[in-house]
Protein backbone atom coordinates (compact mmCIF):
# COMPACT_ATOMS: atom_id res chain seq x y z
CA UNK A 1 0.00 0.00 0.00
CA UNK A 2 1.07 3.07 -0.70
CA UNK A 3 1.28 6.12 1.99
CA UNK A 4 0.21 9.67 0.67
CA UNK A 5 3.06 12.59 1.86
CA UNK A 6 2.61 13.44 5.58
CA UNK A 7 1.91 17.05 5.96
CA UNK A 8 3.88 20.04 7.81
CA UNK A 9 3.68 23.39 8.45
CA UNK A 10 1.83 25.51 5.87
CA UNK A 11 0.15 22.60 4.25
CA UNK A 12 -3.72 22.88 2.69
CA UNK A 13 -6.20 20.80 4.18
CA UNK A 14 -9.64 20.73 2.01
CA UNK A 15 -12.76 20.50 3.63
CA UNK A 16 -15.44 18.52 1.71
CA UNK A 17 -19.15 17.25 2.36
CA UNK A 18 -19.78 14.49 0.66
CA UNK A 19 -22.64 13.11 2.14
CA UNK A 20 -25.09 15.14 4.80
CA UNK A 21 -25.42 18.50 4.69
CA UNK A 22 -23.17 20.58 7.38
CA UNK A 23 -23.36 24.22 8.81
CA UNK A 24 -20.69 26.78 9.04
CA UNK A 25 -20.97 26.44 13.67
CA UNK A 26 -20.34 22.58 13.45
CA UNK A 27 -17.31 23.10 11.70
CA UNK A 28 -16.03 26.09 13.35
CA UNK A 29 -13.57 23.98 16.37
CA UNK A 30 -12.11 21.97 13.88
CA UNK A 31 -10.92 25.10 11.79
CA UNK A 32 -9.53 26.77 14.51
CA UNK A 33 -7.90 23.22 15.68
CA UNK A 34 -6.40 22.60 12.17
CA UNK A 35 -5.24 26.29 12.03
CA UNK A 36 -3.67 25.95 15.65
CA UNK A 37 -1.60 22.61 13.88
CA UNK A 38 -0.09 25.43 11.29
CA UNK A 39 -2.23 23.64 8.32
CA UNK A 40 -4.22 25.98 6.11
CA UNK A 41 -7.43 25.32 5.14
CA UNK A 42 -9.66 25.49 1.97
CA UNK A 43 -13.70 25.13 1.65
CA UNK A 44 -15.09 23.44 -1.25
CA UNK A 45 -17.17 26.02 -3.12
CA UNK A 46 -20.54 24.02 -2.43
CA UNK A 47 -19.96 23.18 1.47
CA UNK A 48 -22.62 24.62 2.89
CA UNK A 49 -25.22 24.04 0.17
CA UNK A 50 -28.53 21.92 1.17
CA UNK A 51 -30.87 19.72 -0.61
CA UNK A 52 -32.72 17.62 1.67
CA UNK A 53 -30.93 15.96 4.03
CA UNK A 54 -27.59 16.03 1.82
CA UNK A 55 -25.33 19.03 1.03
CA UNK A 56 -26.06 19.87 -1.69
CA UNK A 57 -27.22 17.68 -5.06
CA UNK A 58 -25.20 15.25 -6.40
CA UNK A 59 -23.65 17.31 -9.16
CA UNK A 60 -22.61 19.95 -6.36
CA UNK A 61 -21.31 17.10 -4.12
CA UNK A 62 -19.46 15.40 -7.16
CA UNK A 63 -17.79 18.91 -7.98
CA UNK A 64 -16.62 19.87 -5.15
CA UNK A 65 -15.06 16.09 -4.09
CA UNK A 66 -13.44 16.15 -7.79
CA UNK A 67 -11.84 19.37 -7.36
CA UNK A 68 -10.29 18.53 -4.35
CA UNK A 69 -8.90 15.48 -5.95
CA UNK A 70 -7.35 17.09 -8.75
CA UNK A 71 -5.70 20.59 -6.61
CA UNK A 72 -2.35 19.38 -6.52
CA UNK A 73 -2.04 21.81 -3.81
CA UNK A 74 -4.48 19.80 -1.28
CA UNK A 75 -2.09 17.64 0.77
CA UNK A 76 -5.35 16.17 2.91
CA UNK A 77 -9.31 15.83 2.29
CA UNK A 78 -11.66 16.36 5.40
CA UNK A 79 -14.70 15.05 4.93
CA UNK A 80 -17.13 17.11 7.24
CA UNK A 81 -19.33 14.44 8.56
CA UNK A 82 -20.78 11.11 7.75
CA UNK A 83 -24.57 10.48 7.47
CA UNK A 84 -25.62 9.10 4.04
CA UNK A 85 -24.81 9.74 0.24
CA UNK A 86 -20.95 8.88 -0.79
CA UNK A 87 -22.00 5.92 -2.49
CA UNK A 88 -24.65 8.02 -4.38
CA UNK A 89 -21.01 9.72 -5.86
CA UNK A 90 -18.55 7.53 -5.92
CA UNK A 91 -19.04 5.85 -9.40
CA UNK A 92 -18.96 9.02 -10.82
CA UNK A 93 -15.30 10.50 -9.44
CA UNK A 94 -11.98 10.88 -11.39
CA UNK A 95 -9.18 9.69 -9.23
CA UNK A 96 -6.41 9.09 -12.09
CA UNK A 97 -4.82 12.57 -10.68
CA UNK A 98 -4.80 11.72 -7.11
CA UNK A 99 -3.33 8.33 -8.35
CA UNK A 100 -0.55 10.40 -9.45
CA UNK A 101 -0.67 12.61 -6.27
CA UNK A 102 -2.22 10.71 -3.34
CA UNK A 103 -3.24 12.63 -0.39
CA UNK A 104 -4.85 11.92 2.91
CA UNK A 105 -8.91 11.05 3.14
CA UNK A 106 -9.94 11.59 6.24
CA UNK A 107 -13.10 10.25 7.72
CA UNK A 108 -15.30 7.86 9.15
CA UNK A 109 -18.89 6.27 8.89
CA UNK A 110 -20.16 6.76 5.09
CA UNK A 111 -16.62 7.81 4.60
CA UNK A 112 -15.80 3.92 4.35
CA UNK A 113 -17.33 4.32 1.35
CA UNK A 114 -13.73 5.97 0.02
CA UNK A 115 -11.80 4.10 2.45
CA UNK A 116 -12.72 0.50 0.50
CA UNK A 117 -12.85 2.18 -3.10
CA UNK A 118 -9.63 3.34 -2.72
CA UNK A 119 -8.16 0.60 -1.27
CA UNK A 120 -9.59 -2.38 -3.49
CA UNK A 121 -8.80 0.05 -6.30
CA UNK A 122 -5.43 1.80 -5.81
CA UNK A 123 -3.99 0.36 -2.81
CA UNK A 124 -3.19 4.07 -0.90
CA UNK A 125 -3.72 4.58 2.67
CA UNK A 126 -6.38 6.43 4.36
CA UNK A 127 -7.29 7.78 7.70
CA UNK A 128 -10.27 6.29 9.38
CA UNK A 129 -10.63 9.01 12.19
CA UNK A 130 -12.78 12.03 13.38
CA UNK A 131 -14.29 14.46 11.11
CA UNK A 132 -15.12 17.87 11.40
CA UNK A 133 -18.44 17.78 13.36
CA UNK A 134 -16.27 15.51 15.79
CA UNK A 135 -14.08 18.29 17.23
CA UNK A 136 -16.87 20.47 18.56
CA UNK A 137 -17.14 17.80 21.66
CA UNK A 138 -13.97 17.46 21.88
CA UNK A 139 -10.76 20.03 23.03
CA UNK A 140 -7.92 20.02 20.64
CA UNK A 141 -5.53 18.18 23.22
CA UNK A 142 -7.83 14.99 24.20
CA UNK A 143 -6.91 11.72 22.12
CA UNK A 144 -9.14 11.82 19.37
CA UNK A 145 -8.11 14.94 17.98
CA UNK A 146 -4.40 14.50 18.86
CA UNK A 147 -4.82 11.02 17.37
CA UNK A 148 -5.33 12.71 13.58
CA UNK A 149 -2.94 15.27 14.29
CA UNK A 150 -0.22 12.26 14.74
CA UNK A 151 -1.41 10.69 11.99
CA UNK A 152 -0.78 13.12 9.27
CA UNK A 153 2.64 14.57 10.87
CA UNK A 154 3.98 11.40 10.27
CA UNK A 155 4.55 10.25 14.37
CA UNK A 156 4.33 7.00 15.41
CA UNK A 157 1.48 5.65 17.05
CA UNK A 158 0.75 2.50 19.14
CA UNK A 159 -2.80 2.30 21.05
CA UNK A 160 -3.04 -0.12 24.31
CA UNK A 161 -6.51 -1.00 25.26
CA UNK A 162 -8.26 -2.30 28.86
CA UNK A 163 -9.23 -6.56 28.14
CA UNK A 164 -12.73 -7.49 26.97
CA UNK A 165 -14.16 -10.72 28.20
CA UNK A 166 -14.53 -11.40 24.66
CA UNK A 167 -11.37 -10.96 23.53
CA UNK A 168 -9.09 -13.48 22.16
CA UNK A 169 -5.60 -14.06 22.06
CA UNK A 170 -2.77 -13.78 20.04
CA UNK A 171 0.02 -11.75 18.39
CA UNK A 172 -0.04 -11.41 14.56
CA UNK A 173 0.49 -8.63 12.03
CA UNK A 174 -1.17 -7.54 8.87
CA UNK A 175 -2.57 -4.61 6.93
CA UNK A 176 -5.10 -2.88 8.58
CA UNK A 177 -8.64 -2.70 6.54
CA UNK A 178 -12.51 -2.29 7.14
CA UNK A 179 -14.71 0.87 9.05
CA UNK A 180 -18.29 0.58 9.30
CA UNK A 181 -19.95 -2.71 9.24
CA UNK A 182 -23.36 -1.29 7.41
CA UNK A 183 -21.65 0.43 4.84
CA UNK A 184 -18.83 -2.49 4.29
CA UNK A 185 -22.19 -4.84 3.98
CA UNK A 186 -23.56 -1.78 0.81
CA UNK A 187 -20.00 -2.31 -0.76
CA UNK A 188 -20.62 -6.21 -1.13
CA UNK A 189 -20.40 -7.39 -4.78
CA UNK A 190 -19.17 -3.74 -6.28
CA UNK A 191 -15.96 -2.75 -7.36
CA UNK A 192 -15.32 -0.96 -3.75
CA UNK A 193 -15.39 -4.54 -2.08
CA UNK A 194 -12.82 -5.39 0.19
CA UNK A 195 -10.74 -8.11 0.45
CA UNK A 196 -9.48 -9.18 3.89
CA UNK A 197 -6.78 -11.61 2.49
CA UNK A 198 -4.63 -11.89 5.62
CA UNK A 199 -5.58 -8.65 6.90
CA UNK A 200 -6.65 -7.35 9.75
CA UNK A 201 -10.61 -6.05 9.88
CA UNK A 202 -11.21 -3.35 11.64
CA UNK A 203 -15.79 -3.10 12.30
CA UNK A 204 -17.85 -1.02 14.51
CA UNK A 205 -21.22 0.85 13.93
CA UNK A 206 -23.93 2.82 15.33
CA UNK A 207 -27.95 2.66 15.68
CA UNK A 208 -28.62 -0.72 14.27
CA UNK A 209 -31.30 -3.63 15.20
CA UNK A 210 -29.48 -6.44 16.88
CA UNK A 211 -30.26 -8.70 13.83
CA UNK A 212 -29.04 -6.56 11.57
CA UNK A 213 -25.80 -7.26 12.75
CA UNK A 214 -26.33 -10.79 12.77
CA UNK A 215 -27.82 -11.17 9.14
CA UNK A 216 -24.17 -8.94 8.39
CA UNK A 217 -22.18 -10.86 10.07
CA UNK A 218 -23.72 -14.11 8.42
CA UNK A 219 -23.23 -12.29 4.98
CA UNK A 220 -19.40 -11.67 5.75
CA UNK A 221 -18.96 -15.35 6.99
CA UNK A 222 -20.35 -17.30 4.11
CA UNK A 223 -18.99 -14.87 1.25
CA UNK A 224 -15.46 -15.77 2.24
CA UNK A 225 -14.58 -12.35 4.48
CA UNK A 226 -14.04 -13.74 7.70
CA UNK A 227 -11.92 -17.29 7.49
CA UNK A 228 -8.44 -15.57 5.42
CA UNK A 229 -8.15 -12.94 8.23
CA UNK A 230 -5.64 -12.71 10.20
CA UNK A 231 -7.04 -10.63 13.35
CA UNK A 232 -10.30 -8.71 13.72
CA UNK A 233 -10.58 -5.57 15.77
CA UNK A 234 -13.94 -4.56 17.27
CA UNK A 235 -14.85 -0.86 17.90
CA UNK A 236 -17.73 0.46 19.31
CA UNK A 237 -21.37 -1.08 18.52
CA UNK A 238 -22.91 1.84 19.67
CA UNK A 239 -26.72 2.46 20.28
CA UNK A 240 -28.09 -0.57 19.40
CA UNK A 241 -31.88 -1.53 18.92
CA UNK A 242 -33.68 -4.33 19.37
CA UNK A 243 -37.38 -5.75 18.87
CA UNK A 244 -39.82 -6.42 21.07
CA UNK A 245 -39.22 -10.22 21.50
CA UNK A 246 -35.42 -9.57 22.47
CA UNK A 247 -32.70 -11.27 20.38
CA UNK A 248 -30.79 -12.57 22.54
CA UNK A 249 -27.03 -11.54 21.92
CA UNK A 250 -25.49 -8.69 21.97
CA UNK A 251 -23.83 -7.07 18.82
CA UNK A 252 -20.24 -8.62 20.74
CA UNK A 253 -21.44 -11.60 21.46
CA UNK A 254 -23.10 -11.98 17.31
CA UNK A 255 -19.58 -11.08 16.56
CA UNK A 256 -17.66 -13.25 18.62
CA UNK A 257 -20.06 -16.23 17.70
CA UNK A 258 -19.55 -15.53 13.97
CA UNK A 259 -15.62 -16.03 13.94
CA UNK A 260 -15.93 -19.04 16.72
CA UNK A 261 -14.50 -21.08 14.62
CA UNK A 262 -11.21 -19.53 13.70
CA UNK A 263 -8.33 -18.92 15.50
CA UNK A 264 -7.42 -15.49 15.21
CA UNK A 265 -7.19 -12.65 17.90
CA UNK A 266 -9.78 -10.91 18.14
CA UNK A 267 -10.15 -7.42 19.75
CA UNK A 268 -13.90 -5.84 21.22
CA UNK A 269 -14.26 -2.59 22.26
CA UNK A 270 -11.90 -0.81 20.44
CA UNK A 271 -12.15 2.67 21.19
CA UNK A 272 -13.14 4.17 17.37
CA UNK A 273 -16.43 4.46 15.54
CA UNK A 274 -19.14 6.57 16.75
CA UNK A 275 -18.01 7.41 20.18
CA UNK A 276 -16.26 10.23 21.90
CA UNK A 277 -12.91 8.79 22.45
CA UNK A 278 -12.54 7.75 18.19
CA UNK A 279 -8.85 7.15 17.33
CA UNK A 280 -7.30 7.30 14.15
CA UNK A 281 -6.68 4.11 12.29
CA UNK A 282 -4.57 4.36 9.00
CA UNK A 283 -6.53 1.77 6.99
CA UNK A 284 -4.24 -0.13 4.83
CA UNK A 285 -0.93 0.26 7.00
CA UNK A 286 0.78 -2.94 8.55
CA UNK A 287 0.14 -2.85 12.09
CA UNK A 288 1.30 -5.49 14.89
CA UNK A 289 -1.64 -6.64 16.87
CA UNK A 290 -1.37 -8.03 20.52
CA UNK A 291 -3.92 -9.44 22.45
CA UNK A 292 -3.72 -10.64 25.34
CA UNK A 293 -4.27 -9.07 29.23
CA UNK A 294 -4.37 -6.06 27.33
CA UNK A 295 -4.50 -5.12 23.90
CA UNK A 296 -1.60 -3.20 22.26
CA UNK A 297 -2.49 -2.08 18.24
CA UNK A 298 1.22 -0.86 17.09
CA UNK A 299 1.80 0.47 13.39
CA UNK A 300 4.39 0.23 10.93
Amino acid sequence: MLSPPHLKQGSKVGIVSPARKVTKEEIRSSINTLKAWGLEIVLSENLFKSYHQFAGTEAERISDFQSMLDDDSIKAILCSRGGYGTVRIIDQLDFSKFVKSPKWIIGFSDVTVLHSHIHSNFGIETLHSPMCVNFSTSDSSNDTVNSLRQALFGEKITYDTINHPLNRSGSVEGILTGGNLSILYSTRGTNSDIDTSGKILFIEDVDEYLYHIDRMMMNLKRSGLLAPLSGLIVGSMSEMNDNKIPFGKTAEEIISESVAEYDYPVCFDFPAGHIKENLTLILGRKIKLNVSDTTTLKFS
